[in-house]
C-alpha cells in the first residue's frame, strides 16, 4: 500500500491538529501555503489536506470535508491582518498576499460591504510593501511575526491589544484583524480551513481515528505545543499561547453557519455534506 498523504500548511495555528500526529504506518505529510495544498489536492498528490474555505466552497463538486475539523475563530484571529497607514475608509490601493484565496475574498468581502472598492494588486512581501501601497494584506506565520515585531509588550488581558502604532517617519499605523470585522458585521465565527478529500476518495477511518487523537493530544497539551511554535517564530510564548487558544477545531453548528454564511456572501453554494466517518 502507498502512503496516504496529508497536506498541512506550517502555520502555527494549524500546530495542534498534527504536533502529535507522527509520519510513518502508511502516513507522511507534504507542507506547503493554501493556495499549493489547495492545488496539490485536486491534481492528486496529496490524498487528505487543509484546504481553504473558500477553495472547498468554489470547488465543492469535486471536494468534501471531514465533519467535525476546522481552523476557524470567533472574534480576532491576529494572524489575518490588514496592515494599513490610512484609514480604511481612505484605503486607495492594497497588496495582497499570494498564500490565500480566502483572506483576500474576505478582505474584499469586507471592504465591498463598505462600498469600498480599492485597488488590489498580488505582492509577496511585508510591511515594506506599505512605502508603494495604502494597506498590505498578510497571513499565517508572517502575519503573526509582523504584529508580534510591533509590540512594545506583551498585554496582559486580551482587551488591552493594540490595533494601532506608530508607523515609518512617525505615521499613523493600523491593523485591521479581518476575522473581528467578520465578527463585528456577522456575530458568527469565521472558518479558514477544513480537512478535505476528493469527492471519489472517501478518507480511510484510521487515519481519521489518527487524526482525532492528535487534535485531542494538542489541545490538552496546548502549552507544549504554543511552546514549540514561539521558539520557532521568535515570539513570545506567553503571546503565542494567547494566539492559539482563540482557535475552534471541531467545526460545531456555529462554525458550519459562518461558513455558509460566508458562501453566500461570496455568491457561492453551499453543500453541507460531509463525511460519515
Amino acid at each position: 500500500m502507498p502512503d496516504y498523504v496529508l497536506g498541512v500548511p506550517r502555520y502555527a495555528n494549524s500546530a495542534p491538529l498534527y504536533h502529535f500526529l507522527e509520519e510513518g504506518n502508511g502516513i507522511v505529510f507534504r507542507y506547503g501555503v493554501p493556495t499549493e495544498l489547495n492545488r496539490w489536492l485536486l491534481e492528486g498528490s496529496v490524498d487528505l489536506s487543509l484546504v481553504s474555505s473558500y477553495f472547498y466552497l468554489a470547488n465543492a463538486e469535486r471536494l468534501r470535508p471531514l465533519p467535525d475539523f476546522s481552523i476557524a475563530d470567533l472574534g480576532p484571529v491576529y494572524s489575518v491582518n490588514l496592515f494599513h497607514t490610512r484609514p480604511w475608509q481612505a484605503l486607495r490601493r492594497i497588496a495582497l498576499t499570494t498564500e490565500s484565496a480566502t483572506s483576500v475574498r474576505l478582505l474584499q468581502y469586507l471592504l465591498e460591504s463598505d462600498s469600498l472598492s480599492p485597488e488590489y494588486t498580488r505582492e509577496q512581501g511585508g510591511l515594506e510593501l506599505l512605502e508603494r501601497y495604502d494597506g498590505v494584506l498578510l497571513i499565517g506565520d508572517r502575519a503573526i511575526t509582523t504584529y508580534a515585531g510591533l509590540l512594545q509588550h506583551i498585554p496582559e488581558s486580551v482587551h488591552q491589544v493594540p490595533r494601532q502604532f506608530t508607523g515609518p517617519q512617525g505615521s499613523p499605523l493600523w491593523v485591521s484583524d479581518l476575522s473581528m470585522r467578520w465578527y463585528e458585521r456577522t456575530r458568527l465565527p469565521f472558518v479558514f480551513a477544513v480537512w478535505a478529500t476528493r469527492r471519489s476518495e472517501p478518507p480511510p477511518p484510521e487515519v481519521v481515528r489518527r487524526l482525532r487523537a492528535a487534535r485531542s493530544l494538542g489541545l490538552g497539551n496546548l502549552a507544549a505545543v504554543a511552546g514549540t511554535e514561539a521558539q520557532r517564530l521568535g515570539v513570545p510564548e506567553r503571546l503565542m499561547q494567547h494566539y492559539l487558544w482563540n482557535f475552534r477545531y471541531h467545526l460545531e453548528a456555529p462554525d458550519r453557519l459562518g461558513l455558509e454564511t460566508f458562501a453566500r456572501a461570496v455568491g457561492l453554494a453551499y453543500p453541507g455534506d460531509y463525511w460519515d466517518v
